[in-house]
């Protein structure tokens, strides 16, 4: 059995791993085209921010380590092609190479604005970890910058570029940061740490070009020019399904390719997972793509472990997800107001403002937590934290909540643990539920 893989990131790891795991006869080749395997590129803002002390720290294991598991990576390669009728793929410079088994876990890329000038020096898209290193030791010099747009990585990069005393500008075409995602009461307290920092905000704006000679100096904008000497581009992920698409392999609305219950593809014996893969939302079951590394590499050993004549399904999502954004967590599951409107999904919410730990007790942290949930059920279909600590594990249990359909009366009736250093006498979940019911 040869099972290929095709992507070195969370996915492709990880289906390599179960691969082998499942099957130790296999012979589990992958392919990559960047010079590294297996890190996280998550953290990069924080080696930025100084946060996390080096690039190093990123590493989850080393290239020895691969070897020893039987595991043959193949760096700074790229795959031109695949025949599934052949089954082969055209490798550059190594010509046709055949496979049993095919996982695709090709990744992401930036939805790149069309704005002229983005060839120029001092655009930033942060994603390589190579190429991280070399940024960060231009940021030293680096006296201004703008953000285009506020995904994910471009939140933790306005404040890693604050922490090195930058001037940032974010120009952003939403209303407020993440607004495709985050309800603005949500991320109100984001917004104005921001400003406290000094971040000049500019939401409902457009970046219209960036100039220079050979490198970046100056960014035109809806609002007039501005003086950078970097960009750092915050647009959204899209599928990295090119490959796929050209090997008549099926791709949904999102771009992204379509997968069954096993990961399957439209060929019975490709596989993918991660980013380039779209799957379907437990609450609406629109397909989604683009989400955490933690659903990377799920998707990823469950593809692995299939395609190694295991047999594993992968559930619909519920999509629990949190970050620090500027002092802030923020965080949820699901929907908040805006998309679950968006979506034309009923609703009914409960919010309650809490504290992490006994209002005595040195270090507590004041917490908002807001419930979704649908009327006629009464199960919760989303929700929507902001805090000083504590986002992580209630986003966690929440997507538990509504993956299994605990109702919100349940909720609102839940046990907590009490202790004066980890957590209140009153849950803020359970007060949030409380005030649902109260409305239904």
């Amino acid at each position: 059995m040869k099972i290929v893989v095709i992507g070195g990131g969370a996915a492709g790891l990880g289906a390599a791993g179960a691969a082998k795991g499942q099957d130790p006869s296999a012979q589990v080749v992958v392919y990559t085209e960047y010079e590294d395997v297996a890190y996280s590129p998550c953290g990069i803002p924080f080696v930025h921010g100084r946060e996390i002390e080096s690039f190093e720290k990123l590493f989850l294991a080393t290239k020895e380590q691969y070897v020893a598991q039987g595991i043959d990576v193949h760096y700074e390669t790229t795959v031109e092609s695949i025949d599934t009728r052949s089954k082969t793929i055209k490798v550059r410079g190594e010509g046709e190479v055949g496979y049993d088994k095919l996982v695709l876990a090709t990744g992401w890329n930036y939805d790149t604005p069309d704005i002229p000038g983005a060839e120029l020096g001092g655009i930033y898209h942060v994603k390589n970890i190579r190429a991280a290193m070399e940024w960060d030791r231009r940021l030293d010099d680096v006296r201004s910058a703008v953000v285009v747009e506020s995904g994910p990585i471009a939140m933790e990069m306005v404040s890693a570029l604050r922490h090195r005393d930058i001037e940032v500008t974010l120009v952003d075409p939403g209303p407020w940061p993440m607004a495709d995602v985050i309800d603005p009461d949500i991320v109100e307290p984001v917004r104005k740490d921001w400003e406290e920092a000094g971040v000049s905000l500019k939401f409902g704006e457009h970046v219209t070009a960036f100039n220079g000679t050979d490198t970046l100096t100056h960014v035109s904008t809806s609002f007039g020019d501005l003086p950078a000497e970097i960009a750092v581009i915050g647009s959204h992920k899209v599928p990295n399904s090119a490959l796929a698409q050209s090997a008549g392999i099926k791709l949904g609305s999102t771009g992204g390719v379509v997968v069954g219950p096993e990961l399957r593809t439209s060929d019975p014996d490709v596989y993918a997972a991660g980013d380039c893969a779209e799957i379907p939302h437990g609450v609406s079951n629109v397909p989604l793509q683009g989400l955490s590394g933690s659903h990377a590499y799920a998707q990823g050993k469950t593809a692995g472990i299939n395609a190694a004549g295991g047999t594993r399904t992968h559930n619909p999502v519920y999509v629990p997800w949190g970050m620090l954004a500027g002092s802030w967590m923020i965080g949820g599951v699901s929907f908040g107001e805006t998309l679950a409107t968006a979506l034309g999904l009923p609703f009914v919410t409960g919010v309650a403002n809490g504290i992490t730990r006994a209002r005595y007790y040195p270090g507590v942290k004041p917490i908002t937590v807001k419930l979704l949930a649908d009327p006629s059920t009464r199960r919760l279909i989303g929700a929507q934290m902001v805090g000083g600590e504590g986002i992580k594990e209630r986003a966690d249990f929440l997507g538990i909540v509504a993956r299994t359909g605990i109702t919100v009366d349940t909720l609102a009736t839940m046990e907590n643990v009490y202790s004066p250093a980890i957590g209140a006498l009153n849950e803020p979940i359970a007060m949030a539920a409380q005030a649902l019911v109260a409305k239904l």
